[in-house]
C-alpha cells in the first residue's frame, strides 16, 4: 500500500484539480481526510464527485452530500451526470486545458468514472476492489486530461468491518464477513429484509434467515452465516441492493 500512496502523491503533485470520488451510499466514510489534507497543503482544487448516485434516491445523496463542497452527483454506470461535471470542471478552469486527478478509496468507482467521461473503455473495471495498480492517463478532450490512481485507504485506518462495507476489501478477502454483514444489516435492516425478502427482529435473525432462504446451508441444516455473509457484502458491493428509486436526469 506504501507503494500505492507513492502514486497518489505524484498525482497530486501533477495535477490542477482533484476529483475526490465519494460513494453515495456512505459518504462519510468513503470520504479520504488524509487525501483532503494533502490536497490542501499543496494548494490543489478539490471537487467531490459523489458515484452510485442510481442505488438510492437522489434526496437522500443531496441530504448525505450537503458538507461537500463544491460537489456533483453521477452514476456512471447509467452515464448520468457526467455532462455536468465535464461542464463543472471547465467552470474551474475557465475554459483552460486542465490536467485532473481522481482520487479515492478502492472501489469508489473511479475506473468507471474514468469510462463514462471518455466515452469508451479507457480505464479497466472489474468489481475486485484494487483492480488499477497504477498511474493511468486519459484524454477525454482537447482540454481535459484525466490521472487515475490506485484507491488508497487512509494510513490511520485499521477498520476492516468499514472497508468490507464499502466495498475498499473484496467481499471474498474479508476474514471475518460476519462483522461487517451483521453492521450493514443493522444500519439499512429495512433495505436488506426487502432485497433478500425476508424478515427478522434483529441482524442476526436476519442473517440467518437469508443464509436458509438462499440454501447456504452448514452443518445440521442450519445456516453457514460465514457464507451467507459474503452473499449479503458481495450483492451490496456489486451495487444489488438498491433503493427502488431512479436518479433523476438534471
Amino acid at each position: 500500500m506504501p507503494s500505492y500512496w507513492r502514486h497518489v502523491n505524484e498525482v497530486l503533485e501533477q495535477s490542477e484539480l482533484i476529483l475526490h470520488v465519494v460513494d453515495a451510499r456512505m459518504i462519510p466514510e468513503t470520504r479520504n481526510a488524509e487525501l483532503d489534507k494533502k490536497a490542501a497543503e499543496i494548494g490543489r482544487k478539490v471537487l467531490y464527485v459523489v458515484t452510485k448516485c442510481d442505488l438510492l434516491p437522489i434526496e437522500d445523496v443531496r441530504e448525505k452530500a450537503k458538507e461537500l463542497h463544491p460537489s456533483v452527483f453521477i452514476s456512471a454506470t447509467e452515464r448520468l451526470g457526467t455532462t455536468i461535471l465535464k461542464k463543472k470542471i471547465l467552470e474551474i478552469s475557465h475554459g483552460q486545458p486542465i490536467v485532473v486527478g481522481i482520487v479515492g478509496y478502492p472501489n469508489v468507482g473511479k475506473s468507471s468514472l474514468i469510462n463514462a467521461l471518455a466515452g469508451r473503455g479507457a480505464a479497466r473495471t472489474s468489481k475486485e476492489s484494487g483492480y488499477t495498480k497504477g498511474m493511468q492517463k486519459v484524454r477525454v478532450d482537447k482540454k481535459i486530461m484525466l490521472i487515475d490512481t490506485p484507491g488508497v485507504f487512509s494510513a490511520m485506518e485499521k477498520n476492516e468491518s468499514k472497508h468490507a462495507k464499502m466495498g475498499a476489501i473484496d467481499f471474498a478477502k474479508v476474514k471475518e464477513p460476519e462483522i461487517p454483514a451483521l453492521e450493514l444489516i443493522r444500519d439499512e435492516k429495512d433495505l436488506i429484509m426487502t432485497h433478500f425478502g425476508v424478515v427478522g427482529k434483529n441482524p442476526e435473525k436476519i442473517l440467518e434467515a437469508i443464509g436458509l432462504k438462499s440454501h447456504k446451508m452448514g452443518i445440521g441444516g442450519k445456516a453457514d452465516l460465514e457464507a451467507t455473509a459474503r452473499f449479503v457484502l458481495r450483492e451490496w458491493q456489486t451495487g444489488k441492493i438498491k433503493h427502488g428509486a431512479i436518479y433523476s436526469k438534471r
